[in-house]
Parts: C-alpha cells; structure tokens; sequence
C-alpha cells in the first residue's frame, strides 16, 4: 500500500478557523485520490474525537456516517462559523486604522480579512483602497495619494510603500544626527499657551532611573477652548482639562496646598519634558481618592510645579468612565454669570436634591383596596446590578427596606444606554387606577408668555431628577411600596410613573418660586428673562437663591443661559414676542420629494386628511394625480416638483393648523414606514374636527432600519412622545396607532412588560409617564402620520463621539528589551549585587534574598549587562508583571505559558506567579474545562412506595413526547404518550397517573418549562407534594428518569416495524416491571403490588389455587343462601321492573322468558323489552308463583286453569336452577316430547305439567375425525 502524502490532523478552533481546515482536507483528499465513497469516513476519522462528537449532538438521531461531506460541513460551519451581522462586520472594517509599527502591507492584509464578511462584491477593491487612504498613519502619505487621479488599490499600496520607507530612512538619519550634533532645547512661546511634555523611550542603555513620560497639557491662555469635567478630589470639586494625549493626571501645587496637603507627598522619578525640550517640574505623587459618575476610586496624581493648568490624563480614562454627553465646551461667558453660577455651585451639584418643607400626599379614591402583586422574576445576569442600584437608593435615601406592606407594585429593571440599571415601580397596575388625580392646573400659555414679556434675553434651568427631590408624607409610603427579589422597599421620594407627579410638582414649583418676577415654571423647566441684562441677572441670582434654599439640585449641562430666544410650547420668544416655532411645520415645509407611487400616494393621503381646510385642492393636485394612472410612466417633471411645493405652503398656510390650547382635547397620531416615522399632535374641536398643532417626523438610521415593524411602530410613539412633551406631558390625551398589538402592550392599564426587549420596556416605561388611552384607527383612516412617515425629514441625531474618545493608542504597552532589562538589573540591589559576584568571582554573605541565584551559582552567566541562567534572562522585579502580561497576552494556558517562559527568562517564583496570574484572568476562568466530577451521593431510598417519583419527558419520538414517572421505592414506570406538552396537558396526565396510585410526598423533575410554571406549582401545592427540581444542566441529578428513559428509547428503536408505538411501549413496560431491577434485586410490580404480573408465561405452569378458589365460592354460596330471596318467575307473570330511564322507578311489565337461572326478559306497556335480573323485579299485582320443593312452580288455589308448560331439571342440576318456559318458547319447541298434564294433588280440577329433565349444556357428540385419504 502506498504511503499517505500530507498530515491533516484533529480540527483544533484555537488554531485554525473551519473553512480553513475544510479547504486543507480537500487538498488532502485530492492528493491521497480518496474515492468519493470514502470521503466521509476519512473526514470522520480525521477530524478528532472533540469534533466528531459535537457533531454527533448536532445531528441527533441520526448517524454521522449516514450523511453526505456537504452536509457534514454545512452542519459544522453553522456551529463554529455563524453567520454573521453585515452591519457589525462592516463597522469593523471601517473602524480599523494602521496601528503604530504596523507596515502598509500588512494593514492591507488586515483589511482584505476584516472584508471576507461585509460582501461589499464588484466594490471590493475601491472600499479597501478608501479605508487605506483614510486610516493611514502618515499625513504626508495620505496627501500624496489624495492628488493621485484614477488610483487603484495596487497603485495606492505601491506609493504607500515607497513613501513609508524613504520616511523611515529619513528619521533613522536625524535621530543619527542628533546624536552626533545634540542641541539644546528652545523654549516656544505659542499664543494659546500649549505646552506638549514629550514621552521619550531611552534605548541608549543609559543607566538613569529616571522615567520619561509625555503629557499635552493645554492652558485656557488666550481664550482656547476643550473638553473638561469637574470630579470630587478628596471631596473637594476641582476643575480638570480631559486630554486623551497624556499619560498621567496633573495638577498644580497651588491646586496641592489648598485642598490636597493632608495626602503624603512621595518622590518620583517620572521626568516630564515638552515638545520643545523644557522639563515640567515634578513636586511628587500623591493617591487621591476620586470620585466621578457615582464612580470611586483612588488614582495616582501627580503634582508639577508652576502655573499649570489640571489634567485628566490617560490613566484616569482608563480607570473612570466618563458621562461624554454631559461634558460641555469650554466658552466665553459673561463675567456677571461666571461669578452667579460659582457662587451657587452647591446648586449645581452632582448629587440628588431634597426639597425643603414641602411635602406631597396621595388621595386614594373611597373603598379602595391595598393591592399586592408578587415580585417578578429577575435574570440572573441583571440581579447584582438591580441589587447594586437598590443598594444605592437606600444609601440616597430614596428607599427603605420593610418587612410587611398591604401594597406592593412589582418593579422593571430598565437597561439604560451606558449598560447601568433603572429600577420603575409599575404602578399602572397597583395605585394609578385607584388614585385620586390632583386637579391643580398646570399653567396656561397665555399666563407663561405673559409673565416674560419684555424680556431681552432668556435663561432656561432644568431640575435634575425632579419629581425624586419630593418628599413624601409618611401615610402616603405605604402605597408606593416595591417588591423585588431581594424583598419589599418603600419609596420616601415621589417616584417616576405617578398619575398625579406632575400636578403634585407643579404646585410645588409655583410655592417655591412664588413672588419673583421675570419667572416662569412649567413643571422641571424654568425661565428665567429681565428687560435689561442687569434684571435678568438679578431674576437669575434669585432663582438659584430660591433653589439652594429649598435644597434642589438643578442639571447644569441641560441648562441655557442669557439666549436671545428660546424654544417653548411651540413658540419661539425673544425681544419681539411671540413666533410661531418653525419647528412646528418644518415636517410639512421640509419633506422630500416622493420618488415613487406609493410616496406620492401617502403625500395625496395626507392633504386630503386636511382637504378641507385647503381650497381648491382637487384642481391643484391634477399634475400629481395623473401620475398614480396605470399606463402612466413615472415621471417627476418640474410641473410636479411646483404642485408639490404649492400644496406644502398651502397647507402650512390653512385654517387648519391652529395653536396649543390647554381646554381642549389632545390626540396624537403615529406612523412608522420602514425607512421613517412620523407624528401629528392635533385639538379635538367642540364639532368633533381634528385640527393640527404640529408635524414632526424624521428618517430611520440604519440601526433602527433594522428593528422589526412592531418596534418600529413603537419607535414612532415615542419620537412622536418625546417630540411634543411640552403639549403632552400632564395632560390626558388619545395615543393613534394602526399597529393593534400595540395598544396592549402600551396600554394605560396594562403592567409593563418584562419579557420584552431592553427597548420596548425603556419605551413602556416612558409611556407610563403621562396619562392617556391608546386607540386602534385602520391604515386607511391614518393618513396624516402615514404620509409623514413616508416622506421624513432626513436624520440629523448627532450620533455620540464616545467610542472615538476611547479609541487612543497604549503607548505604555511597549514590549520589554534587554535594554530596559539592563538598565533595571543595575538598579536592582539583589541583582546588582549578583552581577558583581558573577563577574568579580568573590565570595559573598549567603543572605536570605540571595539564595535562589547563589544555589545556581555555577550556572549564572552576565552577557550585554544582564543576569542569565543559562540561557534564560533573570528579569529584575520591576519588569515581572508586565512581563507576565505579555505572557499571558494570547490567554494559551498554564502548562504553555511555563513552557513558554523557561524557553526565555526566569526569576524565583516564576512557576508560582504563573499560576496565580492564570487564576486572576476573569477570561481563563470564564472557559475552563468541566472540573472533576464530584463523590456520589445518591438519593434516599423511600421506605414506602410511592412516596417519591421522578419525571421527565423523553422525545421528540415518532412525533410524539412520552411523559415518564418512576417511583423511586420499587421502580415501577408509568409513561403516557402526549402530543402536547403544555402545563396544563402534563398536570392532566399527572393527575390521571395519581388517580391509580396516590398522591406521592415528593417530586422530582428537572427545569423544563412546564415543570417550573405556576399552574404545576399551584396544582403540587394544592396536594401537598414537595416539589424538588434538579440542577439547571445537571441531568445526573434526575439519574432514575434518565436511565429508564435510554433504555426505552433503546427498546422502541430496536422494535421499530413491529407494531405501533402504543403496542410496543405496552409490551416493554410489562417486561421491565416483571423483571427484577438492578438496584432493588425485586421486580417492580413486586415492590409496588406485592405480587408478579401475569404473562403468557404463566401458562406454562400448572394450577396451584383453583380448588382453593372453587371451594371458597361454593362457601360464599351457601352463605348467601341464608338470607337469599329464591323468587322464580314465569313466563306471563306480571312484574315491576326497576326503571333506569326518566319516569317512575318502578314500571308494570310481564315476564317474556326465562335467560339464565336468575335472568328474565320482560315486556313493559309501552312494548319495549328490558332483561333484568331477579333483584330488579318485584311481584306485579296477580299472586306470584313460588318455587315448589322439587323445584317446579306451583300455582296458588287463585291461579287460572291454565298454566304454562313447566320443564324441571335433572335431580343433580340445583333446585335454583329449575325454569319454566312459555310454551312458544324456543327452549320449549326444542323439546322433541309435548306436555301432557298431570292432576295436581288436592287440585283435580288443574293440571300439572309434565316434567322434562333438560341438560345445562348440550351433549357433546364424539364423532370419528375426517381424515385425509391419499
């Protein structure tokens, strides 16, 4: 046999992807000539027994062998290389820039993989050639391509190419030169006081501890401008510059001195130099606690001598995450408003307000009743953020913890945007339907605008966390308690989601802000004007000064001061009054062209809607209608494009927009398309006419192209929610949707739901804000939002910059030299020393530190300045850990990585810190294998049958699922045959199961869906049965289900074709319980019957128990003989009848014929026929016939003459046996001799019927068989 070419291997996915090791078993296939029919068996016994078996699972039943390579292939693909999103594959792609040191040629091939999945197609080249140009390194490279025409993607590589190496050649000749000409620094004065401390990398193998770092620092010199944030730094607020191009954190000494001189102040060697040479002055470092975003931590800072300004460098960003969208620009202010908002920064204040002296309480309606909803169930994912945030409240003194409440709402933990939770009581469901609305007006607009007449310029505060800064009475707590998993907790402060939150705030704020002019609130918003900017500062300093003394905290990044208008209920207001907001109809006036029939036709639909506010609307709409004609070609002429911006202006221009009046009803329609949404607020007129307040739509971007349409209808709810809050918010309105779910899962009275998506339960819970009632309308009756949404306004959202923020280069991840081992070994005391001894040869002191290296004196060498072991590198102290990191840095495990290690470097311990740094990894732990399994412990054996069963489900198997139960005391199986496995149909077939055998103490089953639902709990609760589930994935818990259930299964496999499945199961459950178990040594029926089932088997012995058996019957005879009725009746006899019909209970008849000994046939008078037996027959009206002693009847003196033909037995056929048969009876035209009477005793006159002795049975004839004759 010829040898095999090649070596294939095991597929190892830490190793190489699955298209890679498919494509190299092809070429292994063709270079061996495997026949085709032999391909699948080589791919099976190649591909290693991990994989082999994973696809054994995936394929199950079946056999792998029983499928094709492609198949094969296809199966495993899916598992190890899913399919992945486009979206995300691209966002990679066009994420990745060139890395420092990485070259050209190598970005590009980096480029080529990240594309394998994006499917950019004929456009592959061009978009690798873009990505090249925009994420190269070098500027002068990127110009140099940017004036190159028709540049390909080979040419773009081949410039990038040269280009990069006449600029390495470049700088390789300065840096020569500067060694050889060094010049000293010259210190550059630049106009907005930038300094830039550079971060030099010493390789000159100079021996200076010192470590140099580089640090852009930016004054506020000049009126400069950049990103800053304001920490608490030991408590004390200090104002810090974020610059992502510094390592380290900076601040003056002056900064030190004044709120930092209680840290100890250590020395440090870090040496700080500018771009232009000059070195910073390091006073030391201090740790300093921090806190930020509700974050803590203590950080290293660095305190530098002189008029600095205070940094936030890269190692804070790295350790803090920053709020970026509450991070505001560094502007010009006015100098009056600087010294204002300093003076009340306590206002201003990161933290939650209390409001002083005010104190709301809810009213609940009469006869209402404490309601309590359980908790609901909480994923385990989020339970130590839910517990976290609970925690938090409690310290905020937002919550208390209590033991027993009469109410309790159940909460929805909602996943905010920065991955943080937000705990919402569902009060829809508990309070709000029983709650007493609080009927303060909010105000009215004309009041508002009234107020802020004459102003000038406007300032607008918004109240942080508003309704939370209420506090409320004590007898009102005990309805606004939350169940959760971790118990009950009751609100103090007035929670999100109340009906009546923002009247209850509103007469607050009008209390608060009473008497000061130039001031308006509506709700969480106030404005603040004055007719000259010296009156607007003082209205602005009393408001602030009205907050700090009612303790509110206001959001300082959402407010707007000294505008010379602002935005309000749409209106604009500024020097002049009032304007009607553009934004109101910028929905109408900037809505694109339609592009198609269908836009055209939602655009027509929405004019109509408003038709009749427009005049003479039809003939202007001539031109566009012409274009809806079937034979007509779409074509959008200039004509068209006139119409359509005529119909814009003239419906902007109708009677039908009319402005925001509080009296009136609100109704809000929205619409969702799969490319836009959009939303109409309209009054609801006294003449029932819908007339519009405002439009509002915009364009899908692509993320939110890609929601489902039941999201995207949402989606637009809230848009249109969000967009006119101030006309919505504390008012009662009518929601509009053409998307019926929607109207119950947002429904006003419906609990939030909280299977649903993180999403939708942000949107309910928005929604659980305001009060309102949700309509279904039909599409053709939506128009309005409909054509809105069709045509949207283009997207505008300025997406959030964070993720670029972020993305700064580690210049500290650099990769250990022998250099910097040199350098540090020099500086180390233990190796210094041992250089010297190595190199000197001198005996030295056997100290404790020493020993290690002194007892592999004979193998330790000095080469270049370092300390070797053979050939491996003594790594100083100061270099272990991030030589550990590196180590660690491709996570290959333990063994490798000491295999790895003893190839290059050592150092005492090394094995043991390997080990522990394995151990610390969050990432090694989260994928170790499964650990050893654990000692046995078996269950207890029951003493009683019954008492504790195990159940599973088995299947699917031929379309069916068997519902499996064994006792756990004699292993007696019980298995029903279900094509449903609902709760309900398992509690059904449980119950019947019960009905045979009793209500068990115990069971145990795993963690299927109808094992955990409440309906089973409910039904086991109701029974007193324990119920006792296994561990999730832990099948061995339930071993006794389990292992019965592989052997059925192998039983109905191996009898497949052998009969039905009823017909089969029947036959292996019978033998299975007659059969001895291994455990018990006894049979199940055994155990639980205390006796064996019979089978066919039990023929082949002989009968052990029918004489005892006759025997024991013929007692019971003649005990029931003592008190026995012997009645025999007789053909013609009138009887009573038992009656099982409707009717009398008894019912007149005669006697038909005799059937058996104790058996009639009787005719009732409505001449139907019953058979009954002689305990359901009484005598009728005549005399009856009583039996004689010998067994015949004998008529009374009153009986007629003529009675029929009796026929008695043979002497040893029993007496009770004796019957008499009419005489056109079967039974007596069988009787070959006729009667002749017989004068009876006494009676000449009557005669007595012959006796006929008749057989029990017929006289068997014995006749010869009919044998065959040849």
């Amino acid at each position: 046999m010829a040898g095999i070419i090649g070596s294939i291997g095991a597929f190892d996915e830490l190793i190489e992807p699955w298209t890679a090791y498919t494509e190299r078993f092809g070429y292994f296939v063709a270079a061996n000539s495997i026949d085709e029919e032999k391909t699948v068996p080589t791919f099976l016994s190649v591909m290693g027994a991990k994989t082999f078996n994973l696809l054994r699972s995936l394929i199950q039943p079946d056999k792998p062998g029983d499928k094709t390579y492609d198949v094969i292939v296809q199966t495993l693909a899916r598992h190890f290389s899913p399919q992945p999103l486009i979206i995300a594959e691209r966002f990679r792609f066009h994420k990745r820039n060139q890395e420092e040191g990485e070259s050209v040629n190598m970005f590009v091939a980096t480029m080529k993989r990240l594309a394998e999945h994006c499917e950019f197609k004929e456009s592959l080249s061009e978009v690798i050639r873009d990505r090249l140009v925009c994420g190269l390194r070098s500027e002068a490279i990127q110009k140099r391509l940017l004036t190159e025409k028709a540049l390909t993607l080979d040419r773009a590589v081949e410039i990038s190419v040269s280009k990069g190496h006449i600029e390495r050649a470049c700088k390789s000749k300065r840096i020569t030169n500067n060694k050889r000409e060094p010049q000293p620094p010259k210190r550059v004065w630049k106009k907005k006081g930038v300094y830039n401390v550079e971060y030099q990398n010493d390789s000159s193998g100079d021996s200076s501890s010192s470590d140099d770092r580089r640090v852009h620092i930016l004054t506020i010199k000049g009126g400069s401008q950049g990103y800053s944030v304001t920490p608490l730094l030991e408590g004390q607020p200090t104002h810090m510059e974020i610059d992502t191009g510094a390592a380290v954190s900076i601040v003056s000494d002056r900064i030190y001195n004044k709120a930092l001189k209680h840290l100890p102040l250590k020395k440090s060697n870090i040496l700080l130099k500018t771009y232009t040479g000059e070195t910073v002055p390091v006073s030391g470092i201090v740790e300093v606690g921090v806190k930020l975003n509700k974050q803590t931590a203590t950080l290293p800072l660095y305190i530098v001598q002189g008029n600095y300004p205070s940094l936030c460098g890269r190692a804070w960003l790295e350790k803090m995450r920053f709020d970026w969208s509450t991070i505001f620009m560094i502007s010009k202010a006015e100098p009056g408003l600087t010294t204002v908002l300093e003076k009340y920064a306590e206002v201003f204040k990161d933290e939650l307000g209390s409001m002083k002296n005010i104190m709301t309480k809810l009213d609940l309606k009469s006869g209402s009743k404490p309601r309590f909803m359980k908790a609901r169930a909480v994923p385990y994912a989020l339970r130590p953020k839910v517990e976290a945030e609970l925690k938090s409240l409690v310290e905020s003194g937002v919550l208390e913890p209590v033991s027993v409440s009469e109410w309790a709402t159940p909460i929805v933990p909602v996943i905010k945007k920065n991955g943080s939770i937000r705990i919402c009581g569902d009060f829809k469901v508990t309070v709000n339907p029983v709650l007493e609305v609080e009927q303060y007006p909010l105000p009215l607009i004309e009041d508002l605008f009234a107020g802020l007449a004459g102003g000038k310029k406007f300032s607008k505060i918004d109240l942080s966390q508003a309704y939370l800064q209420m506090h409320v009475a004590e007898q009102s707590r005990k309805q606004l308690t939350i169940n959760t998993h971790k118990g009950l907790y009751r609100y103090f402060r007035l929670p999100f989601g109340i009906t009546s939150a923002p009247s209850l705030f509103q007469r607050a704020m009008d209390q608060v802000l009473s008497g000061l002019s130039g001031v308006q609130c509506y709700l969480d918003d106030i404005l603040v004007t004055g007719k000259t900017e010296e009156e607007h500062l003082r209205n602005l300093e009393a408001t602030l000064q009205r907050l700090k003394e009612y303790g509110l905290r206001v959001r300082k990044a959402k407010c707007e001061f000294f505008k010379s208008s602002v935005e309000y209920l749409g209106h604009v207001i500024d020097a002049q009054g009032l304007h009607k907001a553009p934004s109101k109809v910028r929905a109408i006036t900037g809505a694109p062209a339609p592009q198609n029939v269908s836009q055209l036709r939602s655009y027509l639909g929405l004019l109509n809607y408003y038709g009749k506010f427009i005049p003479n609307l039809a003939s202007m709409l001539k031109p566009l209608h012409q274009l809806l004609c079937q034979d007509k070609v779409w074509k959008w002429t200039a004509q068209c494009d006139q119409v359509f911006a005529q119909t814009k202006e003239a419906l902007v221009k109708s009677e039908a927009l009319i402005h925001f009046d509080p009296s009136l009803p609100l109704q809000l329609a929205c619409d969702a398309s799969p490319y836009g949404i959009g939303a109409v607020v309209s009054h609801i007129l006294a003449n029932g006419e819908e007339r519009p307040i405002a439009f509002a739509s915009r364009s899908l971007n692509k993320a939110e192209s890609n929601y489902a349409q039941i999201e995207r209808e949402a989606l637009g709810i809230v848009f249109g929610i969000r967009k006119f809050h101030q006309y919505l918010f504390g008012r009662k309105f009518t929601l509009l949707t053409d998307h019926r779910p929607l109207t119950t899962i947002f429904g006003p009275h419906t609990g939030i739901p909280s299977l649903a998506a993180s999403r939708m339960q942000r949107w309910a819970l928005i929604l659980s804000a305001h009060t309102y009632d949700i309509k279904y309308r039909k599409s053709e009756l939506h128009s309005n939002a409909d054509g809105l949404s069709r045509l949207p306004l283009p997207d505008t959202h300025v997406m959030s910059k964070q993720a670029d923020i972020f993305y700064f280069q580690q210049v500290d991840g650099t990769p250990i030299t022998c250099t910097q081992v040199k350098r540090q070994s020099r500086n180390d005391p233990v190796l210094s020393k041992m250089i010297d001894v190595v190199v000197s040869g001198r005996k030295v002191e056997s100290l404790a530190e020493l020993k290690p290296y002194l007892s592999r004196m004979n193998e330790l060498s000095v080469q270049a300045g370092c300390l070797l072991w053979g050939q491996r590198v003594i790594i100083p102290p100061n270099l272990r850990e991030a030589l550990l990191q590196q180590l660690h840095s491709g996570h290959c495990g333990m063994v490798r990585m000491k295999e790895l290690a003893r190839s290059y470097f050592w150092w005492p311990g090394l094995d043991g810190h390997i080990e522990d740094r394995v151990k610390s990894c969050g990432s090694c732990q989260s994928v170790r294998n499964t650990p050893q399994l654990a000692p046995l412990h078996p269950w207890d054996w029951p003493e009683e049958a019954w008492q504790r069963i195990h159940i599973d489900f088995a299947g699917p198997f031929e379309e069916r699922m068997l519902l499996v139960a064994i006792d756990a005391h004699s292993k007696w199986p019980e298995v029903a045959i279900m094509r449903s496995t609902t709760a309900q149909k398992t509690i059904e077939k449980l119950a019947e199961m019960f009905s045979r055998f009793g209500f068990p103490e115990q069971l145990v089953s795993d963690n299927g869906p109808q094992f955990v639902s409440a309906d089973l709990a409910k039904f086991l609760e109701r029974h007193g049965i324990q119920h006792i589930r296994s561990a999730p994935y832990h099948p061995a818990t339930n071993g006794l289900a389990e292992r019965f259930i592989q052997s059925m299964k192998h039983s109905l496999k191996a009898s497949q074709g052998q009969g039905s499945l009823h017909q089969r199961l029947h036959a292996f459950l019978l033998s299975y319980r007659n059969v001895p178990h291994g455990t018990t040594k006894e049979s199940p029926s055994t155990l639980l019957m205390k006796r064996r089932l019979r089978t066919s088997f039990d023929l082949l012995k002989p009968p052990k128990i029918k004489s005892v058996v006759w025997r024991e019957q013929q007692a019971q005879i003649q005990r029931r003989q003592k008190t026995a009725r012997d009645e025999v009746f007789c053909p013609g006899d009138p009887v009573m009848a038992r009656n099982y019909t409707s009717g009398a209970k008894w019912v007149p008849g005669t006697i038909i014929a005799q059937t058996g000994p104790v058996s009639y046939t009787v005719q009732t008078a409505e001449d139907r026929v019953w058979k009954r037996h002689t305990d359901q027959l009484l005598q009728g009206t005549a005399t009856p016939v009583l039996s004689s002693p010998g067994g015949c009847p004998q008529p009374v003196p009153q009986l007629p003459t003529e009675v029929p033909t009796t026929i008695s037995v043979p002497a040893q056929i029993p007496q009770s046996a004796t019957i008499a048969l009419d005489p056109v009876s079967p039974m007596a035209e069988s009787m070959s001799s006729p009667s002749t009477p017989v004068p009876l005793p006494g009676n000449p006159g009557v005669s007595s019927p012959k006796e006929v002795t008749v057989r029990r049975y017929p006289v068997r004839e014995h006749r010869p068989p009919n044998r065959l004759k040849y």
